[in-house]
């Protein structure tokens, strides 16, 4: 796990075109031209990041939306945030 993106203040990247798309989120990197699905959970994942969070706050905010186990959802987010540092798609903010 890159400690760097979990335990810092994450936020998304710029340079993304994003859709709703019968309830998955969509979106495009105008850089690159790659689509992206990020799906139901990716989504609400993806809105939690439009200003810098935690890992750990949108642990807590998804837990009080849906009815997950906090570990479970921990390690989740924690995959998913994962998965979009490989691609570029969030960014450290700082401490």
């Amino acid at each position: 796990m890159n400690n760097i993106v979990i335990s810092g203040n994450i936020m998304r990247a710029e340079g993304f075109l994003v859709s709703d798309m019968g309830g998955e989120k969509v979106m495009m990197s105008i850089q690159s031209g790659k689509y992206y699905n990020l799906g139901q959970t990716g989504g609400a994942i993806w809105e939690h990041l439009a200003e810098p969070t935690t890992a750990d706050e949108i642990v807590n905010k998804l837990c009080e939306e849906y009815e997950i186990d906090k570990d479970a959802c921990l390690r989740q987010v924690s995959a998913f945030l994962q998965q979009l540092a490989e691609q570029g798609l969030i960014v450290n903010t700082g401490a």
